[in-house]
């Protein structure tokens, strides 16, 4: 499959490197070792609440690595990541890894597609997968770049030696839709880590042409704004920003103010690290995903050591943000003065009214979807390829 949507358009200035994963069985074999070594806590009231509320539980982990140790099959998951084009470039000393499907359509449009924590570049395989069973290269109506934003799986970490954040980010997203010949515009899609990225694009950097989102962190309703003129539907998707916002950020204002602490911890242990992502696989989800799919993502961050790299953003996108501009981020104070897309799904985490979205940017797209989470990308692809179909086709200038 990967073969016929892997040639780079012509106007592409640079060649990269074809990348296939290939962990080696010394990983593999070192991973499963840990996980019959790793203790699981004793019992204790808070660990034996079926229902999760205090996190998950002794059954839930216990299970999950048996489940790891038994039954998962690295190889079948590498794969299915080496059935789309990936590849590997260097900007500003990094490396950057991509996964793509290139058209062979000179009006096809480029769109880069972002992820977010603790997801990253396979959250959207199951669109690509659609994408590529619907066209051609030769009908493909995008080129689809996905690329793994720094300190996720195969990038490079930011850089040792300096602070690193979401507008450097950007501009290295930026420089690779313009080093693949789309310096003259591409549109962003980003949910998560992704969504904050995507906005910094649609404000500042001229070659981002629209945004389509599937998040918008706020914390509090826009200036001049109230919840009394809200839908009953609208009231639950604010009541749920606001439980989250109580009971649900302790794991980001960890990675935010104590980054290195939770970096080492989770690095230590993969059911550590099991039991802190699959949380979020667990609780920010409309329906169950499959626990293989949950084994995958986990598998993923630990065998290329992602966690303690990747969570540097936190500390611009949380309420203890120590950075100049973090809290502003948050409020989504950055207007985007360029088509804006939304796409909203009830079980995100901060599923907030279309009134209050409007606010953040010229709104001329917006979907309100009756199923769906956090993870738009994995758990309603058909949904959100359909919004960024749309979208695109309503805002992109021939």
């Amino acid at each position: 499959m990967s073969a016929p949507f892997g040639k780079l358009p012509s106007s592409a200035s640079i060649s990269p490197t074809p990348f296939t994963v290939s962990i080696p069985d010394e990983q593999l074999n070192d991973l499963k070792t840990l996980l019959r070594l790793s203790k699981i806590a004793p019992p204790t009231y808070e660990n034996l609440q079926s229902d999760g509320r205090f996190g998950v539980t002794s059954e839930w982990l216990s299970s999950m690595r048996e489940k790891w140790v038994s039954e998962f099959d690295w190889r079948t998951f590498e794969a299915r990541m080496n059935s789309f084009p990936q590849f590997t470039t260097e900007i500003e000393g990094l490396t950057v890894h991509f996964a793509a499907l290139f058209s062979q359509r000179e009006d096809a449009v480029p769109i880069a597609l972002l992820h977010g924590w603790p997801g990253n570049f396979v959250e959207f395989y199951p669109i690509l997968q659609l994408f590529s069973e619907e066209y051609s290269p030769e009908t493909l109506p995008f080129h689809l770049i996905v690329p793994s934003l720094p300190g996720y799986t195969f990038s490079s970490g930011p850089p040792l030696d300096r602070d690193f954040g979401l507008v450097d980010i950007a501009r290295v997203v930026d420089q690779l839709m313009k080093d693949l010949g789309f310096g003259s515009g591409y549109v962003i899609q980003g949910g998560d880590i992704g969504s904050f990225v995507g906005r910094v694009l649609g404000v500042s950097f001229d070659a981002c042409k629209a945004v389509h989102l599937n998040l918008c962190a706020m914390r509090a309703p826009p200036e001049g704004l109230s919840t009394e003129s809200l839908t009953a539907a609208e009231k639950e998707g604010v009541a749920r920003m606001e439980k989250f916002m109580t009971n649900g950020l302790a794991y980001a204002l960890e990675h935010s103010t104590r980054p290195s602490t939770i970096g080492h911890v989770l690095s230590s242990s993969p059911i550590a690290l099991l039991a802190w992502v699959g949380e979020k696989y667990l609780q920010w989800v409309d329906e169950p995903l499959p626990s293989t799919t949950i084994l995958e993502m986990v598998s993923l961050y630990w065998l290329t050591e992602s966690f303690p790299r990747a969570i540097y953003s936190y500390r611009e996108t949380t309420p203890t943000a120590s950075v100049p501009n973090g809290a502003t981020m948050l409020q989504n104070e950055l207007y985007i003065h360029k088509p804006f897309g939304f796409s909203f799904f009830p079980k995100d985490l901060c599923p907030v009214p279309r009134s209050w979205i409007a606010t953040t940017g010229d709104l001329v797209f917006f979907q309100d979807h009756s199923e769906g989470g956090h993870f738009a990308a994995l758990e309603r692809p058909r949904e959100l390829k359909a919004d960024l179909t749309a979208f695109v086709e309503q805002v992109w200038q021939k």
